[in-house]
């Protein structure tokens, strides 16, 4: 039987999600919630109902699995408890300094209507944390380091976009090589977040707006950009449409260390993701964890988890006999 899936949220993440579901045989789409007005949206699955978000708790015993597309900022730290009342759920919170305080949120709600929520399901949070932890584990003589881009930051973009003066933006966070370089030699080196990241930014600014000081805004701001060798262009609207319309992200995390008695051997690990469009591969790892949610809760299981404690296997549609004997 397919497993019912519910996306929560119609933005790139809600389209992405249901793009992953047409990839996955076990899975079915059976409602979209939106909080716009449902007769506004138009989804690619035919014969799926859109619904208002007022809606969900109505379709709590034909949904397996909610999939929450919000935000991070203000959706998810108050819709993904709220669901989890109600459904098995997954979303892809992605404040790292705050998944403690969302977990806990989140861990109490579940444990009491007996549900699974996965959160922080992603790339980073999410596979990245997961290759750290492994690495780390079986490293420990050694030093990880995650590297992010070349890729567009959604976050910096935005922020870009609120200076007086400019029309729209978009920002590209640039690892350095030499920086990289550096890790893959073994060294181990003690970098900065100056050393590790450059970040490019292509702005389009209203006609008769002051360039150098939107440039200058851009290259102070604390917390974004003044911690970084930053580089500003400014450019037409139309180019920015044709040449920077994408949402490209990815990175690398590297683990570098020592094996042997006296730590005389050098090893390296190293995982990267190079990603044509950041939130539809989100919403594939959403959609896998959907799958593990589900496993976990048809076992008994309930309360909070991350990608940390879901066992590798129930991310799978394989068997375990097809997994050990294809991929083992």
């Amino acid at each position: 039987m397919s497993i019912r899936i519910g996306i929560f949220g119609y933005g790139n993440l809600g389209r992405g999600v249901e793009a992953a579901i047409r990839q996955n045989s076990d899975m079915t789409l059976a409602a979209v919630f939106t909080r716009r007005d449902p007769a506004s949206l138009h989804i690619r699955t035919e014969g799926v109902p859109v619904l208002s978000a007022d809606c969900a708790a109505q379709m709590a015993d034909k949904i397996d699995v909610m999939i929450l597309c919000g935000g991070s900022a203000t959706d998810l730290p108050v819709q993904t408890p709220a669901m989890a009342a109600l459904f098995n759920v997954v979303d892809s919170f992605d404040n790292h300094s705050k998944i403690p305080e969302h977990f806990a949120a989140v861990n109490a709600a579940a444990s009491a209507s007996g549900k699974v929520a996965v959160i922080s399901a992603g790339w980073d949070p999410g596979m990245f944390s997961l290759n750290r932890v492994m690495a780390q584990a079986i490293l420990p003589d050694g030093a990880g380091y995650t590297f992010w881009g070349k890729g567009v930051s959604q976050g910096h973009s935005d922020a870009i976009r609120r200076i007086d003066g400019v029309v729209d933006a978009r920002q590209y966070t640039i690892p350095v090589e030499a920086a990289m370089d550096a890790v893959r030699s073994g060294s181990c080196p003690t970098l900065t977040t100056r050393e590790k990241h450059t970040r490019e930014c292509f702005v389009v600014a209203k006609e008769g707006a002051d360039l150098a000081r939107i440039e200058h805004e851009i290259k102070t701001m604390p917390a974004y950009f003044a911690d970084y060798d930053t580089t500003v262009h400014f450019i037409s609207l139309e180019e920015l449409k044709e040449k920077h319309s994408g949402i490209p992200h990815g990175g690398f995390v590297i683990h570098s260390g020592r094996t042997g008695f006296d730590g005389e051997h050098n090893a390296l690990i190293e995982y990267r993701l190079k990603l044509d469009s950041n939130p539809e591969f989100t919403s594939s790892v959403l959609v896998a964890c959907a799958r593990a949610a589900h496993r976990m809760a048809a076992d008994g299981a309930s309360g909070c988890k991350t990608i940390l404690d879901i066992p590798p296997a129930y991310l799978s549609a394989k068997s375990g006999e097809e997994l050990r004997k294809s991929l083992l």
